[in-house]
C-alpha cells in the first residue's frame, strides 16, 4: 500500500540525476550556505576568520546576501534585530575561539528577549574535538561548553553528511516557541574538505507548535469571565506570536485595562482607553495591578523590571501564559499555561464571556492622571521634551533601537511606540552596546524604511566601528548620540548610593567629526533644535548620526519604600 506522503518523499528523476551529478569544486561550507538557502534563509550576517574560510568561500557560490560587521558581538546584534523584525532565524557567521566567545554578550541578549539567531560557528580540525590539548590556533577544551548556558540548543558537527540535518534542526530549535539563538559548530577540515554529498536541496523544517491545554484555558476563560476588576500585562510574547490582534480583542471583550512590559511595547494600543501604556516602575501602577482580582500575564515572566523590581505582590488571582517553560511561575504561583501567546489568546476570545464595565476607562484615566501629576512634580520638562521631539520626528512605522542609556530608560516607560514590533531594547540582557549594530540588522531586513538607533555616549563607544558597515552597505539607520560625558545612569546610580560617581566620567571623541571620517553625514543638535535635525535626517536616505549634548535625569524610583510613593 503507497501512502501519499511516500509520493511526496519519492524522488523525481530530476533530483536524482542531479543528487549523482553534484557540481564540481563545492566543500563542506557548500553545504552549510546550501541548507541555510534551502531553509528560506536570504540574508546571513557575520565576520570571517581562519578556520570558518571554508563557510565565507562558499557564499561567493550562493545567492545569500552578506552582512559583514566589524565586531562578532555587533553581527550578534545585527542579526537579533534581523530575526526580531521578519520573524526568520537569523543567520551569524562566526570562526573559532576568540570569534565565538566575541559574540556570548549578544547571543545573551537574543535568548533573553526571545530573537531566533541561527550561529554557526566553525571548530578546530576534528582531531582537537573532545577535548584534547593539541595547540591548535583558538583551541578551546569544550568550545560549545561556553554556550550551553546561553543558547537554547548546540549541535556539534563532526561529518560533512552531518551538516544539512544540524543545521535544519537548529533552525527548527530557533524558531519554536520562545524563540531565542541556538549554537552549531563546524570543525575546520569539514569545511574545507572537497564533498561529494549531493546539493542541499529539501528544507521545509516547521516549528513546533505550542497550543494550550484545553482544561486549562477553560478554567481561565471562567475566572476572567466573573472577575469585578480584571486586568491584563502584555509582555514580548504577545508581540512574537503576532497577537497583538487578539489580545486587544480580548482585552474590549473584557473590559479589562492593559499595562505593556517594556520587551511587549506595542502589543497593545498606547491611547486606547483601556490602556494603562508601560508605567511598571511606578507605584501607582502597582498598585492598581495588585488590587486586581484576576490578572492575566501573557507573554511575560514578571522579572525584575516588569514587577517593579520585585515589589509586586498580586492580591487576586493571576493566570500567567508563557512559551518559555522555566518562566511560567517563576515569580508568583498563578494558573500556569504552557503556551504560545497567539493559540492561547484564540482559545480564550472563544470561550470568554463579555463583560461591561463602564468604570474602566474612567480608573484608567485616573492612574495615567496620578503618574503625570508624580512626574511633574519632579520637574523634568527637559528629559519629556526630548523624548516627545524623538516621537515627533520618527515616522510611525519606523523601528526603534535602544541601547542601555536614560533616555532609553525613559522610553521603556513614556514612548509610544505606534505599533507592535516597533521598539526594541536591550533591556533582555542589559548589555551596552545594542542600539546601533542592531538597527544596521533592522535596516537590512527592510531597506525602504529608516530606522533609529539611540545610545549614549558610553554605549556608542562600543559601536563606533559599525560606522564603517553602514557606510559600506548604505544601511538606512540615523544613529542618536546623547553626549552626556559618561555612564550617566550608572554616574546617578552610585552617587544616590554612595554620594559621589567612580569610573563614571569618559573621555570621548567629537561624534560628528568621527562619524563624518566614516563618510557618514553627521550633525550636532541641541534640544530645541532636536525635532528638526532628526527628522531630517531620518527623511535622508543612508545612514547618518545626530548629536545631542544634554545631562538627562531619570525620574524617581518608587520601588525603595512605601515613602517613595
Amino acid at each position: 500500500m503507497t501512502h501519499d506522503h511516500d509520493l511526496e518523499l519519492r524522488p523525481t528523476q530530476a533530483q536524482i540525476a542531479a543528487a549523482l551529478n553534484p557540481p564540481a569544486g563545492r566543500n563542506g561550507g557548500d553545504l552549510v550556505v546550501e541548507s541555510l538557502g534551502a531553509l528560506g534563509a536570504t540574508t546571513v550576517f557575520g565576520l570571517p576568520g581562519q578556520h570558518a574560510l571554508g563557510m565565507f568561500d562558499a557564499l561567493r557560490r550562493s545567492d545569500l546576501r552578506y552582512i559583514g560587521l566589524r565586531v562578532e558581538n555587533n553581527a550578534g546584534f545585527a542579526a537579533d534585530a534581523y530575526g526580531r523584525i521578519t520573524g526568520e532565524a537569523a543567520p551569524l557567521l562566526l570562526s573559532t575561539g576568540p570569534g565565538a566567545l566575541t559574540s556570548l554578550a549578544a547571543l545573551q541578549e537574543a535568548r533573553a528577549a526571545s530573537a531566533p539567531v541561527l550561529a554557526i560557528s566553525s571548530q578546530v580540525p576534528t582531531a582537537g574535538l573532545g577535548g584534547g590539548r593539541h595547540g591548535y590556533l583558538h583551541e578551546l577544551p569544550d568550545q560549545a561548553a561556553s554556550f550551553r548556558g546561553v543558547v537554547k540548543s548546540v549541535h556539534t558537527v563532526r561529518t560533512q553528511s552531518q551538516i544539512p540535518s544540524a543545521i535544519a534542526a537548529a533552525w527548527k530549535s530557533a524558531l519554536t516557541a520562545p524563540h531565542g539563538p541556538v549554537w552549531v559548530e563546524i570543525p575546520q577540515d569539514v569545511l574545507l574538505a572537497a564533498t561529494s554529498v549531493p546539493v542541499v536541496t529539501g528544507g521545509d523544517t516547521f516549528p513546533d507548535a505550542l497550543p494550550p491545554r484545553p482544561e486549562l484555558t477553560a478554567v481561565a476563560a471562567h475566572l476572567l469571565s466573573k472577575a469585578a476588576r480584571p486586568a491584563i500585562i502584555a509582555g514580548g510574547g504577545v508581540v512574537r506570536a503576532d497577537a497583538s490582534g487578539k489580545l486587544r480583542q480580548l482585552a474590549e471583550r473584557l473590559q479589562a485595562p492593559v499595562v505593556t512590559t517594556f520587551g511587549g511595547k506595542g502589543a497593545f494600543p498606547w491611547t486606547h482607553p483601556l490602556s494603562l501604556q508601560s508605567w511598571l516602575e511606578d507605584r501607582h501602577t502597582t498598585d492598581f495591578l495588585e488590587d486586581a482580582d484576576v490578572l492575566l500575564v501573557v507573554g511575560s515572566g514578571l522579572g525584575e523590571l516588569s514587577s517593579n523590581y520585585h515589589t509586586f505582590r498580586p492580591r487576586g488571582r493571576v493566570i500567567q501564559i508563557e512559551a518559555d517553560l522555566g518562566k511560567l511561575e517563576s515569580n508568583h504561583p498563578a494558573l500556569g499555561i504552557h503556551a504560545d501567546a497567539r493559540p492561547a489568546l484564540q482559545a480564550l476570545l472563544e470561550t470568554v464571556q463579555e463583560r461591561t464595565d463602564p468604570s474602566a476607562p474612567e480608573r484608567v484615566r485616573e492612574l495615567l492622571a496620578k503618574v503625570a501629576e508624580r512626574l511633574a512634580a519632579q520637574e523634568l520638562n527637559l528629559e519629556q521634551d526630548v523624548l516627545a521631539s524623538v516621537r515627533r520626528a520618527l515616522p510611525a512605522h519606523s523601528p526603534s533601537f535602544w541601547d542601555m542609556t536614560i533616555l532609553a530608560y525613559w522610553a521603556w516607560s513614556a514612548f509610544d511606540p505606534k505599533g507592535p514590533n516597533h521598539m526594541h531594547s536591550a533591556q533582555g540582557a542589559g548589555g551596552l552596546g545594542y542600539g546601533f549594530p542592531a538597527a544596521l540588522g533592522a535596516a537590512a531586513a527592510d531597506p525602504t524604511t529608516p530606522v533609529l538607533a539611540v545610545s549614549g555616549d558610553g554605549g556608542a563607544l562600543y559601536s563606533v566601528a559599525e560606522l564603517a558597515t553602514a557606510r559600506q552597505y548604505d544601511l538606512n539607520v540615523t544613529w542618536l548620540i546623547v553626549d552626556d560625558g559618561g555612564y550617566g545612569i550608572l554616574r546617578e546610580y552610585m552617587t544616590d548610593t554612595f554620594g559621589e560617581a567612580t569610573a563614571t566620567e569618559l573621555t570621548r571623541p567629537d561624534y560628528a567629526a568621527l562619524a563624518e571620517s566614516f563618510g557618514v553625514p553627521a550633525v550636532r543638535t541641541s534640544p530645541e533644535s532636536l525635532e528638526t535635525d532628526l527628522a531630517k535626517a531620518l527623511a535622508t536616505p543612508g545612514p547618518s548620526v545626530v548629536v545631542l549634548p544634554a545631562l538627562l535625569r531619570m525620574f524617581a524610583p518608587t520601588h525603595l519604600g512605601a515613602g517613595e510613593r
